[in-house]
């Protein structure tokens, strides 16, 4: 009978699995959070000492000089020293380790860093006009960035940095957060200062977004042929463009259009000068997005191609590409735009129910009864009577495309819209005239 023998380490009955695995977990959490760390320090050693070349050999020699106009200098720097400053002091609390302590001293200077992002455009403007027009500055800047110490970067590449300082923080707080332990006294400050630089960061890059949209808008609005139409309208957003053919309704032939689908509208232009070919386009029609319907008629298969069937109060579009791929993208570019904006004017709609007051109790509505009613009424209840003017009612509808508004007699208006929407008084001088209600869909002008 043999007897084996097992030299394996067998559990300590004085540390159970479960106490093990915490503590475990613990050292792992605590190695991640020296890492990040040790990360977060070294990059904010290397970033002050950026701050402090734009601050040193830039701001204050600049200002010595007079080589710029006080203005000209406040536009291009905005707040960089301030941040610098703030920064210095950040710094000092993360090398002794203080990194709670530390961002909770520095998160109510994050507006310095909120000035600066929303002056980015205009420093960058400012200083290509400087470059280009101040010869002065032209050769001051080019020999300051030949110091050694600027290691080859540009001013421009300088003047970046805060905003993707913030980024970078917004990422190290998150992974020293999530490897604190909850009952650490820094787990509470750190968690704070990740929801304040969130912030921060999401209005960077909302600014950055807003800026290429208006570039976006003012190519397109440079691309038509007489600028009738105005792009550059408030809420406005670019989403494509592309070519795109158009299927007549009697079964003629099919032509290419350019299409420029933006956030409310749909354009549909022709290339200018089929003698001289140019990059200009004419519009030819410009589609509300508000009452449309998009339709797939086919496509939806893995055949070649597809059709797109898109239609307004008082027309109507088939649009074909001979590209699946294209055409899918089209079909799901046109049903998100068109449906944010139904969602969003439903909750305009509602907003307003709710927020509306009565404008006449309902002892003033049955004072308004019909004439024959009246006439077998005492003589001193006709007196109290105030008199209605002729006509019939309107109710003003609030518009989201083009900013204006749809007016409906009481005539025309569905049960649910009268029911929705209060009337409002209106003096017989306010009301508008017959001549004066908003053209179709037909035109070419921009809403």
């Amino acid at each position: 009978m043999s007897c084996t023998m097992s030299f394996a380490p067998s559990p300590s009955p004085s540390c159970p699995s479960g106490v093990r695995s915490v503590r475990e977990q613990r050292e792992r959490w605590e190695k991640k959070r020296s890492c990040a760390g040790r990360e977060l320090v070294q990059t904010e050693q290397r970033y002050c000492a950026q701050l402090e070349l734009v601050t040193t050999y830039f701001v204050e020699i600049l200002k010595a000089k007079g080589t710029l106009r006080q203005d000209i200098r406040e536009s291009i720097f905005s707040s960089i020293k301030s941040i610098h400053l703030v920064n210095q002091t950040l710094l000092a609390h993360l090398e002794q380790g203080k990194f709670g302590l530390g961002f909770e001293q520095f998160c109510p200077q994050l507006p310095h860093y909120s000035t600066y992002a929303d002056n980015i455009q205009t420093a960058h403007k400012t200083l290509q006009i400087q470059i280009k027009k101040n010869k002065a500055f032209r050769r001051f800047k080019k020999l300051q960035e030949s110091r050694p110490e600027f290691r080859q970067m540009k001013l421009e590449e300088l003047l970046a940095l805060p905003l993707e300082r913030i980024q970078q923080y917004k990422h190290f707080l998150q992974d020293l957060t999530e490897n604190t332990s909850p009952d650490n006294p820094e787990f509470l400050q750190l968690s704070r200062a990740t929801k304040a630089v969130s912030e921060v960061s999401q209005r960077i890059q909302d600014n950055a977004r807003s800026h290429e949209n208006h570039l976006q808008l003012q190519r397109v609005q440079k691309l038509l042929k007489g600028r009738k139409g105005r792009l550059l309208a408030p809420g406005r957003w670019y989403i494509r463009e592309g070519w795109l053919r158009t299927v007549p309704p009697k079964g003629m032939e099919t032509k290419p259009k350019m299409f420029f689908l933006f956030s409310d509208i749909l354009l549909l232009t022709k290339p200018c000068g089929s003698l001289h070919p140019s990059d200009k386009f004419e519009c030819q029609r410009c589609f509300p997005l508000k009452e449309c319907t998009v339709d797939k008629v086919f496509g939806h298969t893995k055949s070649q191609g597809g059709l797109i069937s898109l239609t307004f109060p008082k027309a109507k579009l088939m649009l074909m590409s001979s590209n699946q791929e294209d055409i899918n993208d089209w079909y799901r570019s046109l049903s998100l735009a068109v449906g944010q904006l139904k969602s969003k004017s439903t909750v305009v709609h509602r907003r307003d129910d709710l927020c509306r007051r009565p404008l006449r109790s309902y002892e003033e509505t049955q004072q308004t009864a019909p004439s024959a009613a009246l006439a077998s009424a005492p003589e001193d209840q006709q007196t109290t009577a105030s008199p209605q003017p002729h006509g019939r009612k309107r109710n003003m509808v609030p518009s989201e495309v083009g900013g204006g508004s749809q007016i409906l007699t009481s005539s025309q208006a569905t049960p649910s819209q009268t029911a929705s929407y209060a009337p409002k008084r209106m003096k017989l001088s306010d009301a508008p005239k017959a001549g004066s209600q908003e053209s179709s869909g037909s035109s070419c002008v921009i809403l």
